[in-house]
């Protein structure tokens, strides 16, 4: 189940990238954004019983860093490859790893910086600097995401915070889009995104939300590590994107060091709802 998570997320970034032409990334991430909030809220239906005090400011924050987590890293796809992009996003929960509480996890962070580097090929000169910064933008948002998680799950049962969270970055991602769609969106647009937005995000949430039930948070964590990898993997298949030789060791670097922070450290606990959660 987890590893059919990450792959319906990447499968339904990449099958994003060929509407950018018609809605634009924005367009194409808050018509997204959109479906998933009302599927969600209606498959699951939340009740305000369900919220303790402070649980429904923390689902709001936790519905702005979702938003800006798929709003950022669609605008990176249209820059850059799905594996780089994929790769850059995924600093942001490898920092949470890293620096988090525990030791003997930070030795990792060079096998990152070294990943970037590669990622990023600077001495080309031919940097995507405006791509770059969406997709650590998205990183950005992917950490404080699964920092509000981890405080959402630790008090909301089941999948009520997330069922108020989807709406929220739905409502937000729809404000980027409406001028887009307003002029660009058809009828048949409209139902591809909805079909996409069952694919990502509504699916590898449900999918993750059981495997967590099964795995621990360090074997989970380790899974979803191999993320960039299944991205470069879903862009060349899909997308026909061929990493040089550099990003692909890049890539390497990177889900090397987010299964060595995961496996030397981690909360010790094995509740589901404290491992960190996907794009």
């Amino acid at each position: 189940m987890a590893v059919a998570a990450m792959s319906a997320v990447q499968l339904g970034s990449a099958l994003t990238v060929p509407l950018f032409d018609q809605l634009g990334p924005q367009g194409a991430a808050g018509l997204r954004l959109g479906w998933a909030g009302l599927l969600l809220f209606l498959f699951v239906r939340p009740r305000r019983r369900d919220f303790g005090r402070g649980d429904l400011r923390a689902c709001l924050a936790l519905g702005v860093a979702t938003a800006g987590m798929m709003l950022f890293f669609t605008l990176a796809l249209s820059r850059l490859p799905l594996g780089t992009a994929s790769a850059l996003e995924f600093l942001g929960p490898l920092a949470v790893s890293l620096y988090g509480p525990g030791r003997g996890r930070r030795v990792w962070t060079a096998s990152a910086a070294l990943g970037v580097v590669l990622l990023t090929e600077p001495w080309h000169g031919s940097l995507d600097a405006l791509g770059i910064g969406y997709a650590l933008a998205a990183a950005a948002c992917w950490a404080v995401y699964i920092l509000l998680t981890q405080r959402v799950g630790d008090s909301v049962t089941g999948l009520a915070g997330l069922a108020v969270s989807m709406p929220v970055a739905g409502v937000l991602g729809m404000l980027v889009a409406t001028p887009v769609l307003t002029s660009h969106l058809t009828w048949p647009a409209l139902w591809i995104m909805l079909a996409l937005a069952l694919l990502s995000p509504v699916l590898p949430f449900a999918l993750e939300f059981l495997a967590l039930r099964r795995l621990t948070t360090s074997a989970f964590g380790t899974l979803m590590s191999l993320e960039p990898a299944f991205a470069t993997v879903i862009g060349l298949l899909v997308l026909g994107q061929t990493p040089g030789p550099a990003p692909a060791v890049g890539i390497a670097c990177v889900v090397i060091a987010g299964i060595g922070a995961t496996r030397t450290g981690g909360r010790p606990t094995t509740d589901p709802a404290e491992a960190p959660a996907t794009s």
